[in-house]
């Protein structure tokens, strides 16, 4: 599981709001909230307008804190609450032009993140009494890997490699760049034992090429659910299997019945619409 880490959170929010302000951590920058007196005080409350699924509390956190650390917030919520349109996720009271400048970023992470979890946990429920695993993939919003794949838990999936360093997956072009399937998963093993080595395959073919190699896992790229089936009655549970590619609301019921591991989607992450959120302030 992906756990937050508070200092990388922090640099990643900081340089957000650097970016909203000018190229400098510096709120002053913030020319319409400069409009606001800064002796003015209020209270502002964060609601969202659709049910989701919550993500992102401590980005949210370290965006408000990095303007103002006086600023009072009070959740009602948690990451991986499950919540219905219309409710109060935040309460904030302290400087009006703090809240007014940290919003936007702090919206932005929360509405995002919150997103991935949403969908993820859709997906998990189509397969759910199975035992079928959803993952994520490395299709994820430049800068963000980390965050969407706490993300990704929070809404009840599973987390696929972080990167290039923490697993092998040998797909078309490094089985053609090393010769065959059998030569990259052989090359893999020498080169870094005990690092799960996963092989994507386009046919049967290459599946029994992935088995005879010792692939610890093999992704099915594109199978239709009758290969599907006759991919898990040759793998005999050899190897853990994978499914990829054409993955839908309505095809996840189906392959939830068919015996495979898992099934990987990058639309968690790549394809994701951010959820309605409003930030709403009252004067002191």
């Amino acid at each position: 599981m992906i756990s937050p880490d508070i200092n990388a959170i922090r640099e990643q929010v900081s340089l957000a709001l650097i970016e909203d302000l000018g190229g400098e951590l510096n709120a002053h920058n913030d020319i319409t909230a400069n409009l606001i007196d800064e002796s003015e005080n209020a209270t502002a409350t964060i609601i969202t307008r659709e049910q989701c699924v919550i993500c992102g509390v401590a980005w949210v956190e370290q965006a408000f804190a990095l303007i103002d650390e006086r600023l009072e917030l009070v959740w009602q919520v948690k990451d991986g609450d499950t919540v219905a349109a219309d409710t109060t996720l935040l309460t904030l009271t302290g400087s009006a032009r703090a809240i007014l400048t940290a919003e936007r970023v702090a919206l932005n992470f929360l509405q995002t993140l919150s997103a991935t979890a949403t969908v993820t946990a859709s997906y998990a429920k189509l397969l759910a009494g199975s035992h079928t695993k959803i993952l994520d993939t490395r299709k994820t919003l430049p800068g963000l890997r980390m965050a969407q794949k706490y993300a990704v838990h929070c809404g009840g999936g599973q987390n696929h490699r972080i990167g290039l360093f923490d697993a092998f997956l040998i797909k078309e072009n490094h089985i053609f760049s090393c010769g065959s399937i059998e030569k990259a998963i052989s090359r893999a093993k020498e080169m870094k034992p005990g690092k799960p080595v996963e092989v994507e395959v386009e046919s049967l073919e290459e599946l029994q090429q992935a088995l005879l190699a010792g692939a610890d896992i093999v992704m099915l790229d594109n199978f239709t659910n009758e290969q599907i089936q006759k991919a898990v009655a040759l793998t005999q549970g050899q190897c853990k299997l994978e499914v990829s590619g054409n993955i839908t609301d309505e095809r996840l019921s189906s392959l939830a019945t068919l015996g495979v591991d898992y099934i990987s989607s990058g639309a968690l992450t790549k394809n994701v619409k951010a959820i309605d959120l409003s930030l709403r302030v009252n004067l002191a």
